[in-house]
């Protein structure tokens, strides 16, 4: 252990920041377990959808052109319907991200004169111009689709009243964020969001219930889809990909929704049938594959930042004993510099780019300046290790990811000592 403290002095961190965070992660074996636990039974699960679909190294090529009978792209999308308890899936690398997804799934599945009901509050920025809450071309609200909200109660459950008032003859797809983005509330569990399905189902059983599943996948035994989500909806460059996926997003759900998601995507008459894989197969079946392992050590490295910030007297969201339901972990530390000396942190400890200093920009698709920092060997990939945050009230930095335990651990690490070189904390 001597030999690793070496290492750590060597890549930066001070003797008295080792010791400090080492006192905080003895106290995480028995929590680390049950995490191992809630991983191997996802992996089982994964490796189990696999084996019946007989995947095969012929699945693991790929199509050019129009992409006709790419095996490996409908194998794929067979083990997501399977993992995920669905009729159907797309699984695509023409979906550019998660924002693509949710949009392709609303836009594909609701006409003009229909409304769409969130039920867990605003959705997280980037939506807000597809639907149309912020105005901006092409948006659904141009296509006469309207939105309304019902915010979350203050202690982060649905609020059934409010929402068996705003539900009307217009409301035809009904919005659940399973993650809380840049808003300070509990992520929603897979058993809450299953109680919002069934109330929202009694009041109408022909609402479609759309889930935002983005950070959450593999993190529970179960997914939303398995407690009556009618579409559930990712990006595979956060947790299904496993780290692997360069591109991609997935849609899993009915197999009549799922079927109007595919004609939105390529063009009504063609739907699924096209949509060459590009050589990305592997990449997809394998991060499939890794993708419980992967999640699993993104919420460790979330549940070791909770504790540490936790005991210097933050507040921290969730706190560092509660279940988790995604790999996010927010940490409010209501100061400007706090909030880009943490980020510093992270991009430092990143295999890459780890000499760039992240700064705050305006970001296209929030309504403020961001910080954003991810030394990432895919861009963007919310499953690597990753932090951001608005500049503004309360300065909340939104800590995710890590391929591997050891290196989510360094980065949350960093982003303490780098806020400790500055000045801006004492231990």
């Amino acid at each position: 252990m001597d030999n690793l403290k070496q290492y750590y002095q060597e890549l930066g961190v001070d003797s008295k920041v080792y010791d400090y965070v080492n006192v905080i992660e003895s106290g995480l074996k028995g929590r680390f377990e049950q995490l191992d636990a809630v991983a191997e039974l996802n992996q089982l699960k994964v490796l189990n959808a696999m084996q019946k679909y007989k995947i095969s190294e012929a699945h693991l090529g790929g199509t050019t052109g129009y992409g006709y009978n790419d095996i490996g792209r409908e194998a794929i999308e067979a083990v997501y319907a399977d993992v995920f308890g669905t009729e159907d899936a797309l699984v695509r690398p023409q979906i550019t991200c998660g924002t693509h997804a949710l949009g392709l799934a609303l836009s594909a599945n609701l006409r003009p004169g229909d409304e769409i009901l969130a039920i867990s509050g605003k959705p997280y920025d980037t939506l807000e111009e597809v639907i149309g809450i912020r105005e901006s071309k092409g948006s659904l609200a141009e296509y006469g689709i309207t939105y309304c909200q019902v915010d979350l109660l203050p202690n982060g459950s649905f609020d059934y009243e409010g929402i068996q008032k705003a539900v009307n003859e217009r409301t035809k797809l009904i919005h659940i964020q399973r993650s809380k983005g840049y808003a300070s509330r509990p992520t929603l569990s897979v058993d809450q969001i299953g109680e919002g399905i069934a109330f929202v189902k009694d009041l109408n059983a022909d609402l479609i219930v759309m889930v935002d599943n983005c950070y959450g996948e593999f993190v529970e035994e179960k997914e939303p889809s398995n407690a009556g989500a009618d579409m559930v909806v990712g990006s595979l460059i956060k947790n299904p990909g496993g780290g692997l996926a360069p591109i991609g997003g997935y849609i899993c759900g009915r197999s009549d929704l799922i079927e109007q998601c595919s004609y939105r995507l390529t063009t009504p008459g063609l739907g699924k049938e096209v949509g060459a894989s590009l050589g990305v197969n592997r990449q997809f079946i394998q991060g499939l594959f890794m993708a419980p392992t992967v999640t699993n050590a993104a919420v460790k490295g979330a549940v070791f930042a909770a504790n540490l910030y936790e005991k210097l007297g933050f507040k921290v969201i969730p706190d560092g004993k509660e279940s988790r339901h995604d790999i996010i972990q927010a940490v409010e530390l209501n100061d400007p510099q706090k909030l880009i000396a943490f980020c510093e942190g992270i991009q430092k400890a990143s295999p890459v780019d780890s000499h760039v200093t992240p700064v705050p920009w305006d970001m296209p698709g929030y309504d403020s300046d961001v910080i954003m920092a991810a030394g990432t060997f895919v861009s963007g990939a919310s499953i690597e290790l990753s932090a951001d945050g608005p500049m503004k009230e309360p300065y909340a930095v939104y800590f995710q990811g890590g391929l591997t335990y050891p290196h989510a651990k360094y980065g949350i690490v960093m982003s303490l000592q780098r806020m400790v070189e500055k000045g801006l904390l004492e231990i």
